[in-house]
């Protein structure tokens, strides 16, 4: 069977670009690995409509309305590569099977790289978080630590003082001047030099001079990058965002591969739930229109989104 279209990736923005085309009547290939972006958290924050809602339950709730559309066919498993041009894309699965094609939307997402910090990891999306407007709110304006990893460290630690008292943690990764310095203790940040050893209990940062400050939740900014090789592989254009790698797309989420769009946190930044969502709404109506108007394929030159 050809496909009108292949969604490569089954989370939130792939979802909502399918449930557009499959309204348009369209066959529609889902195929999903199941790895969600945000399956280390437990519940939907800032996300209208399912705020406190468990993130499994959205994306059963989610795909279960989709399955209801007689042109979906979903299929669990990973794509190891594509192949083949506008309207004749070749899919290939890493079990081996083989599926056609007239367009391809990879809604992969990304993998969070964290700082390596004997402890952080496993408290990732329970006590350590990355976005305030996700996850801010229900730490009580309790105290927040901010754990030093890149230049958006700096915005994350002024952004968050609206949810509580702010500790900075240099941690050796950032450059503060004074302008910055200035800037931070106006917000009422405290600056943290010492380096940290290892987080421990809830929240809880051990510094290397031994002292052991104790905090309602700790965020990080994260480098992020697509969370597999596929867009590479197969020649769309990557760029580097202040948030780290995405596919570069243009105003109707094609990439530089005609026939091939993006979406989700994959392509865009910021990154939440609602975004992926709202943007993957999108993509589905420009696929859409893809298909209706075939000239209107090619990619708009050397246009790029941040």
């Amino acid at each position: 069977m050809n496909h009108d279209v292949i969604v490569v990736g089954g989370s939130y923005s792939g979802m909502a670009a399918t449930l557009q085309l499959v309204r348009a009547r369209r066959s529609v290939l889902v195929i999903d690995a199941g790895q969600r972006r945000n399956r280390f958290a437990s519940h939907s924050h800032g996300f209208l409509g399912q705020d406190g809602v468990p993130l499994g339950e959205i994306a059963a709730n989610a795909r279960r309305q989709l399955q209801a559309y007689p042109t979906l066919t979903w299929l669990e498993g990973r794509v190891e590569a594509v192949a083949g041009q506008a309207d004749e894309f070749t899919v290939t699965t890493a079990d081996g099977e083989s599926h056609l094609g007239r367009r391809i939307l990879l809604a992969t997402g990304v993998t969070d790289q964290l700082p390596a910090i004997d402890g952080l990891a496993q408290r990732w999306g329970k006590t350590v978080f990355h976005c305030p407007y996700c996850h801010g709110y229900e730490l009580g304006q309790g105290r927040i630590g901010v754990v030093g990893a890149s230049p958006m460290s700096i915005h994350q630690a002024e952004l968050l003082t609206d949810w509580g008292d702010v500790t900075l943690f240099v941690n050796g990764a950032l450059e503060l001047n004074e302008e910055i310095r200035s800037t931070l203790e106006r917000r009422g940040v405290v600056i943290e030099e010492a380096r940290i050893d290892k987080i421990e209990g809830h929240a809880d940062v051990t510094l290397v001079d031994g002292r052991r400050l104790s905090f309602a939740g700790l965020f990080v900014a994260t480098r992020t990058a697509p969370s597999d090789p596929l867009a590479g592989t197969i020649g769309c254009a990557l760029e580097e965002t202040p948030m780290g790698i995405q596919i570069r797309t243009d105003a109707e989420s094609k990439t530089s591969v005609p026939g091939i769009f993006a979406c989700g946190d994959v392509a865009r930044a910021p990154h939440s739930v609602s975004l992926a969502v709202g943007n993957g709404a999108m993509t589905g109506a420009q696929i859409h229109r893809s298909l209706l108007w075939p000239e209107t394929i090619e990619p708009a030159q050397a246009e790029g989104r941040a």
